[in-house]
């Protein structure tokens, strides 16, 4: 019972992870179009529009006209689930337990001086919806998953001269989530539900220095803060066999539970070759061994109930990891730019506590952009993302109930967003 209720409640702070998002853990990267196309390289760079507010915001003194960006990732996700087994019955392992789901950001630019500018931001960080089958095999780790997380920032930034910049956003961090887990307390037993519900605000910060190294190359720096959340909450519990233990068999507890975001520094460059070719490269390190274990407190609990249901912990041992990426623009003329990158991305969990809520393992992602202006006001920008992770397997056991399976992951991304200069 307990590995349920963990695998259930570590859902609800940390399982904005999809092993189909393109970034790893549970973090997202659909913060720009524009950047898309290139894989992200040069994300702390680039500066080609709006999007800087989030990929660095030194960036926004680059722009000299305000302007609006927006725009929404589409993210087509599968799943090869082979090699299963469970107890204590089969069930199904159909794969298909993330939907069709969109990723929508907006951003607002307006140069104040030749020093100074202001910006807004509103994009989502980190977001899940999964949501397996009624018979699958893995239900007692982990059935259904809904989280997002909605971020605005508002953001300054200085240039000092025409080689250096600054840039300084707060962040405003809402967390919703809704996760759902099968239960049984014994195996000849009927099954249960559990449904555990939360949220929270918090605050954060992104910042973010460009230099002007040469006439041709611009290397850029961003910080994005780790957040700390309080989830507050409640914890439903549907199980016909609490009767039999004299207790009511549809119980409600308060819940609450600590996690922390962690905290991710890319560094990138960008070289413009010629009048036709950009290059881009950059790198994100982000501190996921921040998550060392996942600990929940239900308040209200019965005596009897309580071993089960009170305090429950359960380690993470989440590692470090990297990302890197390359990629380059074509100026095919005044209208067109072409776009592609090449990213990998390593994934944060690791083989003994690998859940079927993140079966993720580390991928590799290829991009493919364009922009197109028809005139000098507007551009609109178009990408597509395929992604394919190594091979992973699950190894889940809770005493009473045990899911093993190999995850083949890919999924494909579509993009388009536009930006209108005043």
């Amino acid at each position: 019972m307990k590995k349920v209720m963990l695998k259930t409640t570590l859902s609800l702070a940390v399982a904005m992870a999809s092993t189909h998002i393109f970034a790893s853990g549970f973090a997202l990267n659909e913060q720009s179009i524009s950047g898309m196309g290139t894989g992200f390289a040069g994300r702390s760079s680039s500066a080609d529009d709006a999007s800087t507010v989030f990929g660095n915001p030194a960036g926004m003194s680059r722009l000299k006209r305000e302007q609006v960006t927006g725009g929404v990732a589409f993210i087509d996700a599968h799943a090869d689930i082979s090699d299963a087994s469970s107890s204590p019955n089969s069930g199904t392992n159909k794969g298909d337990m993330v939907p069709f789901m969109g990723v929508p950001m907006g951003y607002y630019v307006k140069p104040i001086d030749d020093h100074w500018a202001f910006g807004f931001g509103v994009y989502a960080p980190f977001g899940l919806v999964t949501d397996y089958e009624n018979g699958f095999a893995g239900k007692y780790f982990g059935s259904k998953s809904e989280v997002k997380i909605v971020t605005l920032q508002p953001t300054v930034s200085y240039a000092f001269n025409d080689k250096v910049s600054i840039g300084f956003g707060p962040t405003i961090n809402r967390i919703d989530g809704t996760l759902e887990s099968n239960l049984s307390l014994n195996p000849r037993a009927a099954d249960g539900n559990v449904k555990i519900k939360g949220d929270d605000t918090a605050l954060g910060y992104n910042i973010g220095i460009l230099v002007q190294a040469t006439d041709s190359t611009r290397v850029g720096l961003t910080y994005h803060s780790k957040v700390k959340y309080k989830l507050e909450g409640d914890t439903k519990v549907n199980y016909s066999l609490l009767g039999a233990l004299g207790q009511n068999p549809n119980q409600k507890y308060d819940a609450s539970l600590d996690i922390t975001t962690p905290e991710s520094v890319d560094f990138s460059v960008t070289h413009q070759l010629d009048d036709k070719w950009t290059l881009y490269a950059g790198s994100t390190w982000t501190r996921w061994s921040r998550l060392k274990e996942i600990s929940v407190e239900n308040s209200g609990v019965p005596a009897a109930l309580n071993g089960r249901f009170g305090t429950i912990t359960e380690e993470q041992n989440w590692h470090d990891t990297w990302a890197h990426a390359i990629g380059a623009s074509y100026q095919l003329n005044k209208q067109w730019v072409l776009r592609t990158g090449l990213s990998v991305d390593q994934a944060p969990t690791n083989n003994e506590n690998r859940s079927p809520r993140i079966p993720t393992g580390d991928r590799k992602i290829f991009s493919l952009g364009a922009g197109w202006s028809p005139t000098d006001d507007l551009t609109i920008d178009v990408a597509y993302s395929y992604l394919r992770e190594e091979s992973v397997k699950i190894n889940n056991s809770n005493g009473r109930q045990t899911y093993n399976a190999k995850y083949e992951n890919w999924a494909n991304g579509f993009g388009v967003g536009a930006t209108y200069r005043f």
